[in-house]
């Protein structure tokens, strides 16, 4: 029986036994070492590498154009980094909250509840308000907004939302119209992407 030293190593002075049934294997190279990141790349892609052999030419100059504009539609813009942590306009809530009240005043002036008309309704004036809300122009916010058209029938009702909130730049807007038959509630939430 051999003597190993120390972490099953055999000592210097003794040679290493050799079986001469198992050829003796290279060490596979590292991917952390310089020289044989490159082939270790190359034998990954080895086996992934397939070459076209025939691509069809396009019928005429039309649907070429077409591929043109595809590709160019999938490009992505690359923008440098502007390390800017605060916006250059400020959402101002309370000029937002007067427009966002006219547009309830001035669509819902006259509508009695229907609540077939008003699923349709309520997305309608979500998308106005994102319109007109998108006008001042406020960079770099995210807009929601969030319009409830609630039936009055003497229950109540409570309203929650929950976000993960800048205090310094993110901001909210409510807006109410209420008349006899329902109340119209718009929440626009203006969420600061730096």
């Amino acid at each position: 029986m051999e003597k190993r030293g120390r972490g099953g190593r055999v000592p210097a002075h003794q040679p290493a036994p050799q079986s001469s049934a198992t050829p003796r294997r290279d060490r596979r190279p590292s991917m952390f070492e310089k020289e044989s990141y490159a082939q270790i790349l190359r034998e990954r892609l080895r086996d992934s590498l397939h070459e076209v052999q025939y691509v069809e030419p396009p019928l005429d100059e039309s649907t070429a154009d077409l591929g043109k504009e595809w590709k160019s539609a999938l490009a992505r813009l690359k923008f440098a980094n502007t390390y800017r942590m605060e916006p250059p306009k400020k959402f101002q809530a309370h000029s937002v909250e007067t427009k966002v009240q006219r547009i309830l005043k001035d669509n819902l002036k006259d509508v009695k509840y229907d609540d077939k008309v008003f699923s349709r309704l309520s997305l309608e004036l979500a998308d106005c308000i994102m319109s007109v809300v998108k006008e001042f122009g406020y960079q770099r916010y995210k807009f929601i907004v969030k319009v409830l058209l609630i039936q009055k029938t003497g229950q109540a009702i409570n309203v929650a939302s929950q976000w993960i909130w800048d205090v310094a730049w993110d901001s909210w807007v409510a807006a109410k119209h209420e008349t006899e038959t329902y109340v119209a509630l718009a929440l626009v939430f203006a969420l600061y992407c730096e």
